[in-house]
Order: structure tokens, then sequence, then C-alpha cells
């Protein structure tokens, strides 16, 4: 069994629930509460994609529940660093899987979005390099002129 992530909420095994076009303050939450189950359970590329619905929520800098769980970024580092080796489970390529969330975003907020999603990939680069195999999709940069934004 996995230890719990320390920047996440306690896992409550409930069943699924629905939001709809809501992505306020339960949202966010259950995004965060799912990420620690699919942590739990051995599964860091299904707990970040959840950490990337996190990311999506309709939050005022000010919502209270920010104080309490603050943007996923920590979290993230957390899992990233926990599962850098392979040995928590499949962890995917998440440098690129930021790369493509960045430039294939749509939807509500997304100026804020792409900003999150590069800020992401700029800390996936960071906690992975040299400890395994995370290249940038170089085929997509060279095909799309895709630019890199700088770590702000």
């Amino acid at each position: 069994m996995q230890t719990p992530c320390p920047y996440l909420p306690k896992h409550d095994a409930g069943k699924p629930l629905r939001h709809g076009a809501d992505r306020g303050v339960v949202f966010y939450r259950d995004a965060l509460t799912f990420a620690q189950g699919h942590w739990l359970a051995g599964k860091p590329a299904q707990a970040i994609l959840q950490l990337n619905k996190a990311f999506s929520a309709d939050l005022q800098e000010d919502d209270l529940v920010l104080q309490e769980w603050p943007w996923p970024y920590a979290a993230l580092e957390w899992i990233l660093d926990k599962s850098a080796d392979g040995g928590a489970g499949f962890l995917g390529n998440p440098v690129r899987h930021f790369q493509h969330l960045a430039t294939r975003m749509t939807g509500p907020r997304r100026e804020v979005r792409i900003a999150r999603a590069w800020k992401c990939f700029h800390l996936a680069r960071r906690v992975l390099a040299g400890r395994g195999n995370f290249p940038l999709d170089g085929r997509q940069i060279a095909r799309e002129g895709i630019f890199i934004p700088s770590r702000t």
C-alpha cells in the first residue's frame, strides 16, 4: 500500500459523483480526493489526470478551499518524485502529457488552464530530470511549430 500524499485530502471510497457543468469548490475537492484514491491504488498516472481536473476548477484565488487545499502543484511534485522510478505503478510520460495538454487546451478559462499546464510541464521536467526516459514530443514541436514558454 502506498503512503498517502500529504498534499491531498483523505480518500473516502464513495461512489464517483456527477458534477455536470459545475466546476466549483465541490468539484475541486472531489478531484483532489479521487487523485489520492488513485495514488493509493498504485495508479500515479490516473492520480495526475485527477489533478488535471482539479486545475480546471473554476475557483477564485480567495476561495476558502484554496486555503485548506492549495492548487495541487505540491501534490503533483510529490507524486512525480515518489513514482519516477516506476515502483509506484504506471506513470507514463508526464512531460509529454503536459506538453500535449497545454497545446491542445479548449473550453472555458482556456488561457489560465494553458498557463497551469505549462507550469506542470516545467515542474515535471525538473522533478523527472535524469530519473528515466521522459522526453518531450519533438515530433509535435517540429510539426506544429510549438513554442515552449520559459518557466515563470
